[in-house]
């Protein structure tokens, strides 16, 4: 599996304008590390699902655009950031400082020339005790389902991705939970999307992980994605041609 720039990632913004969502809850003590690491140009919109840590008003201050989403569940805090995104591109990236958002720059450049239509990061744990053993069981057998599902040889359904504004909203999710990531995957490769992941370190996350960090925390994760997993296919999603250089979007 390719790897991008894992040790030292350009900060050179891409082509084409960039809004990476950033699901919050209680990550005051990562944000400044996080918000730092946007790629100049690009907008961050933290969706703040309920923080009672102040987070908010700190990612006001750091710059970020601020959406309150009062549902609480992960997916409905990703998807309030892709209604309130405006860029052509849109990047997803988990806000606990696990992740670097400039690692997003190489996965922007693949969407933005045309060469896939989603692109995900694999995670590459960095030192001991960053990825449970309980989290990653649950995420390796769901990627085994999700290729028996859809043929797709994925091996994460990690929080990094990047993907166009207008194809994802006319994938047309509703789920709100955890099940959010993987029927993204799942209509993506529906309605004949190409696919990419592409590896990234992995780091300790700041704080207690909210989704992952216990056995009853990951097994609700897995629940919800097996839901995901047993859904008919939706509608195709037809893909909005991309504009050639030079070129506005139609």
């Amino acid at each position: 599996m390719t790897e991008l720039n894992s040790s030292t990632p350009t900060r050179k913004p891409s082509a084409g304008s960039v809004d990476v969502v950033l699901p919050c809850l209680d990550e005051a003590a990562a944000l400044p590390w996080v918000l730092e690491r946007i790629p100049p140009g690009w907008r961050a919109i933290v969706v703040d699902n309920g923080s009672t840590d102040g987070s908010a008003d700190l990612a006001r201050s750091l710059g970020a655009t601020v959406v309150t989403e009062a549902r609480r569940g992960f997916g409905a805090a990703c998807h309030a950031g892709l209604l309130a995104a405006r860029a052509d591109i849109v990047c997803f990236c988990d806000c606990d400082a696990s992740l670097d958002p400039g690692l997003l720059v190489p996965f922007v450049d693949r969407v933005v020339a045309g060469e896939s239509d989603l692109v995900l990061g694999r995670r590459r744990p960095q030192g001991r005790g960053t990825w449970p053993p309980h989290a990653r069981a649950g995420n390796l057998a769901l990627a085994r389902m999700l290729r028996h599902r859809t043929g797709l040889r994925l091996h994460d359904l990690g929080p990094m991705r990047t993907a166009r504004r207008t194809d994802l909203l006319a994938l047309g999710l509703t789920d709100r939970r955890s099940g959010y990531p993987l029927q993204m995957v799942v209509r993506a490769a529906d309605a004949g999307w190409r696919v990419r992941e592409y590896d990234v370190p992995y780091l300790p996350r700041t704080g207690k992980s909210k989704v992952t960090g216990t056995w009853r925390g990951t097994w609700q994760t897995v629940r919800d994605m097996r839901a995901v997993l047993t859904e008919a296919p939706a509608p195709s999603a037809q893909l909005v041609p991309a504009a050639m250089p030079g070129e506005e979007s139609r």
